[in-house]
């Protein structure tokens, strides 16, 4: 589950301002790495691996192999 809060409102606490959420979606197969972090609004594609405490803020294809911080594609896995 994906989503954050509205902080605009200086005279009320962050915790009682609005809660804002597009999303996550999660494709079939898709193996996350202990620590890594998807934000909100991300679309990750089937069969992805996304390595370990890697942080991923933009959509990952279909066989991506992510890691890092920000995630960048290092690169994609083969059917044999």
């Amino acid at each position: 589950m994906g989503g954050g809060h509205e902080f605009e409102g200086a005279g009320l606490a962050v915790i009682d301002q609005p809660r804002s959420s597009r999303g996550i979606v999660l494709g079939d197969n898709v193996w996350l790495g202990t620590g890594a972090k998807v934000l909100d609004g991300v679309t990750i594609g089937n069969d992805v691996v996304v390595g370990a405490n890697a942080v991923v803020n933009a959509d990952l294809p279909d066989g991506a192999i992510a890691a890092g911080v920000p995630a960048r594609v290092l690169r994609h896995r083969t059917e044999s």
